[in-house]
């Protein structure tokens, strides 16, 4: 990806472009590149001015207005401001209460600023100074005044323009904002490097399968490779990075997911999800979450996690309303989320509970998420590979929906199915909830302890006749039926064993059907389009059929012993 614009011109333009999009809320300090609010210099308060080189949208300029900073001064791509520049900034933002600088824990910045500060001082206008320092990966715990400014920057700035719209004294915004500071922390991920203006090529790369931990913010790779990693992996290496570097709290945290320019919001609400449950179950309470982009790199892509400890002052400034360009709130207070809404159908069971239902269906679950990666691939070979996902999302819903209605085998088994078909979608999704809710509509009345294999062929047969209705398959045509209707002989043939060993057979039958969809051709679905190209290969359906009635007969066989 090129940037657009010329590294001559870039700050230039894009100031010009910001101060005319957002003229409502900033004006242009004159002769210089920096912004400060509308309404500058605001009456009897101290003003915070924060700043930094460009590329880093919505910091710093995009976090001027009420109730965030009074201005912000620009340098070049992640090139410091000159003292000069950030003098001019300041002098247009003061009104006599003295100013607040802030900025990332930079070399360049740290001397620009520093003599900014001076000269300040020289005229009789005091000024105190905040170092963000929230970067774990760039200096040891033991010694914090070497760490790098990072998105944290966004949480202290906000603290800081709080404290300073409250009327807070100079040294009183310094106290708060230095103490948000020594709270916050932040651990991030690059998946690819960021582009110069006029750059045809990143300022580094990032092998497919690789990720780097621990990038910086001005376009430079991570401090340690790792290969690719999901979701919920990735929150994971976040979290277990954090945790042991918070400070002592009450429990109660602002969490910042922030994305460097080119990771979708989408990609981070999913990582969010993993986040927020670890830390609950971390015994921390993210009474506030913020996902999005406040600190970027351009156009690099990756993502980071922040989190702030907060104490009854820190969570009341908060909450403050502001009003900028790139971020906005009304000052609604902090309340805990609920996570069993948003989270419960996501987990991963590991302590199923004593109903037979929870356990053969947590024991499939476990089956389908070993065998997602291959679930995938088969599914790639011929479609768009996410059977794996699909049937790892759906088994999930229907564990988490069976263990609310235990109380008897049809209702569990009809929540579960109800509750796959709405988490997997898809067709698959829709086939196996029907396989799942007939199979318990078939045993309505019958108690866990009193079903025969005889019932159970009764109502697997049924259920096998809503699938072939709702999916119109015919045995040869490469599909999940392939696998199911060799069980379904099967059990029924069995039907006046005993309930495992019949249903092992069952399975076995199943497991040889899914294996010689291998040299079948797909009559239906979107496989049906690329049917040479699957051959040699089994059906996915077909596969996680088997797959799940083997866990099944599994755990019914542990549990028989």
């Amino acid at each position: 990806m090129t940037t657009l614009g010329s590294p001559d011109t870039f700050k230039r333009q894009w100031l010009d472009g910001f101060v005319t999009a957002y003229g409502r809320t900033v004006q242009k300090v004159p002769d210089a590149y920096g912004v400060v609010r509308r309404e500058a210099p605001a009456s009897s308060k101290v003003a915070v001015v924060i700043g930094g080189g460009c590329g880093h949208y919505p910091a710093f300029a995009g976090l001027v207005g009420p109730g965030l900073a009074d201005g912000a001064v620009v340098g070049d791509v992640f090139t410091s401001p000159s003292a000069e520049q950030v003098y001019r900034t300041a002098r247009a933002a003061d009104n006599g209460a003295g100013v607040l600088f802030g900025f990332g824990n930079y070399q360049g910045d740290v001397l620009h600023f520093g003599l900014a500060a001076r000269r300040l001082a020289a005229e009789g206008i005091p000024s105190r100074t905040i170092l963000v320092t929230d970067d774990i990966a760039s200096g040891p715990a033991t010694e914090p005044e070497r760490r790098r400014g990072v998105a944290g920057d966004f949480l202290v700035f906000k603290i800081a323009g709080a404290a300073a719209e409250r009327g807070y004294r100079l040294d009183a915004v310094y106290e708060v904002a230095a103490k948000a500071n020594a709270r916050t922390r932040t651990f991030g991920v690059a998946f690819g490097g960021c582009t110069l203006p006029g750059a045809d090529a990143p300022l580094f790369t990032v092998a497919d399968q690789e990720m780097e931990l621990g990038l910086g913010i001005h376009g430079e790779p991570g401090v340690r490779t790792v290969g690719r990693l999901s979701a919920a992996e990735l929150a994971d290496e976040l979290v277990d990075g954090l945790l042991p570097e918070l400070p002592d709290g009450d429990g109660r945290v602002v969490v910042l997911v922030n994305g460097l320019g080119r990771t979708k919001y989408e990609e981070m609400f999913v990582t969010y999800t993993r986040v927020h449950e670890r830390l609950a179950q971390a015994g921390l309470s993210p009474v506030h979450s913020e996902v999005g982009e406040f600190v970027t790199s351009l156009d690099m892509a990756g993502v980071s996690l922040s989190i702030l400890v907060l104490d009854d002052e820190l969570a009341e400034l908060y909450t403050a309303p502001c009003d900028t360009p790139g971020y906005r709130t009304s000052g609604a207070e902090l309340g805990t989320v609920d996570l069993e809404s948003t989270v419960d159908e996501l987990l991963t069971a590991e302590a199923p509970g004593t109903s037979v239902v929870d356990r053969v269906l947590t024991a499939a679950l476990r089956s389908i998420e070993e065998n997602e990666a291959e679930l995938g691939r088969l599914d790639a070979v011929a479609a768009d590979g996410d059977h794996g996902l699909g049937m790892t999302r759906g088994m999930r819903a229907a564990v988490a929906a069976a263990r609310r209605e235990p109380d008897t085998v049809s209702g569990a088994l009809l929540a579960a199915g109800t509750a796959f078909a709405d988490a997997a979608g898809g067709a698959s999704g829709a086939l196996y909830g029907v396989l799942l809710a007939e199979t318990g509509a078939g045993l309505t009345g019958a108690e866990a302890g009193d079903i025969t294999t005889a019932m159970l062929a009764d109502a697997v047969d049924g259920a096998v006749r809503a699938f072939c209705e709702l999916g119109k398959a015919e045995l040869g045509e490469k599909t999940m039926l392939d696998a199911i209707e060799p069980f379904r002989a099967t059990l029924r043939e069995q039907a006046g064993s005993e309930v495992v060993q019949a249903w092992r057979k069952a399975a076995g039958a199943a497991v040889v059907g899914a294996r010689e969809t291998a040299h079948l051709r797909p009559a239906k679905g979107r496989a049906a389009r690329l049917a040479q190209r699957s051959e040699g290969h089994s059906d996915p359906g077909a596969v996680s059929f088997s797959l799940l009635v083997t866990a099944v007969g599994e755990e019914l066989e542990r549990s028989a012993d």
